[in-house]
């Protein structure tokens, strides 16, 4: 055996098969899926970035984590201005939301967490600008009828059908989807695990 220091086992706080499917794209595969279940309410007054950020955050404390595991956890969050779209509640609200974002800018937000076994986090926050067109009649009832509002921040995936309704980004798309991987994957380098599947 060498003496090189074992890969820690890589636990994704996520049930989230986006952020899984990411992960995948650049040769990582979680030894192990420990999805946090926490309080998503945003405090009274509480502002999208730092919102995310503590989500982010509190996901990964909420996962139990062995000295020789590493936590990750994200959080994506819609900011319409100072207002925090997440998931809708029902079809009314993920129209609602679709038709404030409908023909204006707005940010998305992910922030990623990585606490290791001795209680240290590493942490990285992507905001990206997303242009929203503004949705006919016909488009907006046919993406509701869809249901792939459901269980999005903002009621909308870039990664599907909702991709036709964004005609401009700034930032990071795999952050928009669920995941930055480019900071993702310095964060794991940082911490002791390999990116691209190397030295498995």
């Amino acid at each position: 055996m060498s003496g090189r220091r074992a890969t820690p086992r890589l636990i994704l706080a996520s049930a989230s098969p986006r952020r899984r499917e990411l992960l995948a794209q650049i040769g990582i595969v979680p030894d192990a899926l420990r999805p946090a279940d926490i309080d998503e309410t945003p405090a009274p007054g509480e502002l999208p970035l730092p919102y995310c950020v503590r989500m982010a955050r509190e996901k990964a404390r909420a996962v139990e984590c062995a000295a020789d595991e590493l936590v990750l956890s994200a959080d994506t969050t819609v900011a319409l201005g100072r207002r925090i779209l997440g998931k809708p509640a029902d079809a009314a609200e993920a129209a609602a939301f679709l038709v404030a974002l409908g023909g204006r800018r707005h940010r998305v937000i992910t922030a990623v967490c990585l606490r290791r076994g001795d209680g240290h986090t590493l942490e990285r926050c992507v905001t990206s600008q997303v242009a929203f067109k503004r949705l006919s009649d016909v488009e907006l009832n046919a993406y509701l009828a869809s249901g792939e509002w459901r269980g999005k921040a903002g009621g909308y995936g870039i990664q599907g059908l909702a991709g036709a309704f964004v005609p401009w980004l700034s930032g990071s798309f795999s952050a928009v989807v669920g995941l930055p991987l480019a900071e993702t994957a310095a964060l794991l380098a940082a911490a002791g695990h390999p990116v691209f599947g190397d030295g498995g």
